[in-house]
Parts: C-alpha cells; sequence; structure tokens
C-alpha cells in the first residue's frame, strides 16, 4: 500500500466536512439568483416538494423548490415549462450535487 506524504499541520476533512464547508461557501457567495431556462425531470412526489432540472441548451441544474414557496404561485410547472426562478444557490450535502433552492417561480412564455 502507498502511502501519501503529509506536510506537518495539513488538514484533512472528511467528505461530510467538505460538503459542509461547501454549501456554506456557495450559500455565502451567492444569496440569490435569477435563472431562466427550461424544466424537465418535474417530481412532485407525496412530501409535497417539488425537484426538477433546470435546462437551457447546454447545461442543467438540479433545483428543488419547498411546499411553502408554491402556495404563492399561480400555476403548476411541468416538463418542458419555460420559467424564471428566484432561488438560492445551495449544495444537497447527502449526495454532493450542487443545486438551486427556488423561492420564487414564474412563467415566461
Amino acid at each position: 500500500m502507498q502511502t501519501i506524504d503529509l506536510e506537518p499541520r495539513q488538514d484533512i476533512y472528511t467528505v461530510s466536512r467538505l460538503n459542509n464547508e461547501v454549501r456554506f461557501l456557495l450559500e455565502d457567495t451567492f444569496p440569490y439568483v435569477w435563472v431562466e431556462g427550461e424544466i424537465s425531470n418535474f417530481a412532485a412526489p407525496n412530501s409535497g416538494h417539488w425537484y426538477f432540472a433546470l435546462k437551457d441548451a447546454a447545461a442543467q441544474v438540479r433545483c428543488a423548490m419547498f411546499k411553502g414557496n408554491q402556495r404563492k404561485l399561480g400555476f403548476v410547472p411541468n416538463d418542458g415549462s419555460h420559467v424564471l426562478i428566484k432561488a438560492r444557490v445551495s449544495l444537497y450535502e447527502n449526495r454532493g450535487e450542487f443545486q438551486l433552492i427556488a423561492e420564487a417561480m414564474e412563467e415566461r412564455g
């Protein structure tokens, strides 16, 4: 087995600690962003939260919208809906996945 030489006092992170610190870094750096795109992979499980991807021609990002914020909407989105969302940038620590937490959403045509 090969041993990696560590510099004296080099800090070693656990996966949990790294994900937690990255989440705080993202949330502190990007308090709120407005993002426009098309919804895909929309899911509305029994929890009442919505999970979906927001995509454009070149990329996508995973998103969640919690039940309390949905009450403000006058529509229910679905796959193919073109929307504008106001969101917090975050990291889902359990899976180490970058995501947006949608606070508001409007249809864009």
